[in-house]
């Protein structure tokens, strides 16, 4: 029998655990009441901003033509790719979100968006599918999705997933801001009341400390975020940097995201 099939990975003997990806997300969510979705970015933090607008959310797994028909029949705006949007298009950026959602934009009026993404979306969808109350976290709102548990956990345990990159090949490559997300929210749920955490809860929380102070330089230096500069887009990492500033707990009822 493979460690795997003994459940050594589950972490179940804790309140809250922690973990990567699809697969990480599919071990540690047994038994847990409730699953937080980490993707800084982007997906979760442009959530938040979505959802400071009043936006509600349908996340999608692939970017393709099915996106688009499903955005069509939920009378939807989709997200397209950073180069196809260009300066005044909504995509994944949380920066064309917000400036859509605040302005005359399309998303002022629509009010409702298919955020296509192959990480944080698709480990929402399938943890919704498995019975989960899902959250989204970031660092913009990783405070109130923590008071939000603490407030509605009764005695469940949680499951915290950071999702994660892709390296070519679709491996999963761990990106280490979204431990930072993670960790954010853990460390936030240990400032309430005592609480069991994994080890590897733990790790993420101490991850999230030891850069509290210099969030935005961490993220800006970190590969993700160099990332994001070298292609153009680092306007990005400030939004997603905006520590405590939204209050707004993302929730996945049936197919869409809407505020607790």
């Amino acid at each position: 029998m493979t460690a795997h099939a003994r459940g050594v990975y589950k972490q179940g003997a804790s309140d809250i655990r922690f973990d990567w990806g699809l697969e990480g997300a599919g071990v540690i969510s047994s038994g847990a009441g409730i699953v937080v979705v980490v993707d800084v970015l982007s997906f979760t933090t442009t959530l938040s901003v979505a959802m400071d607008y009043g936006v509600d959310v349908y996340p999608y797994r692939l970017r393709d033509a099915s996106a688009a028909a499903f955005a069509a029949s939920k009378h939807a705006i989709l997200a397209v790719g950073r180069s196809e949007a260009g300066a005044s298009g909504v995509s994944l950026s949380p920066a064309s979100v917000r400036a859509s959602a605040s302005g005359a934009g399309p998303l002022a009026k629509s009010r409702r968006l298919v955020l296509p993404s192959p990480n944080g979306s698709a480990i929402s969808k399938a943890m919704a599918e498995q019975g989960a109350v899902v959250l989204g976290a970031s660092l913009r709102n990783a405070a109130a999705v923590a008071a939000w548990i603490d407030k509605n956990r009764q005695g469940q345990s949680v499951a915290i997933i950071a999702s994660g990159e892709r390296w070519p090949g679709d491996l999963l490559r761990p990106a280490i801001e979204d431990m930072w997300g993670a960790g954010a929210v853990i460390a936030e749920l240990q400032s309430f009341r005592k609480i069991t955490c994994s080890p590897e809860a733990s790790a993420a929380a101490a991850a999230y400390l030891h850069v509290k102070g210099t969030l935005l330089e961490s993220l800006q230096q970190c590969a993700s975020g160099r990332e994001l500069i070298e292609d153009g887009h680092g306007n990005e990492i400030e939004v997603a940097a905006e520590a405590r500033s939204s209050m707004v707990v993302p929730v996945l009822r049936g197919e869409a995201f809407t505020a607790a």
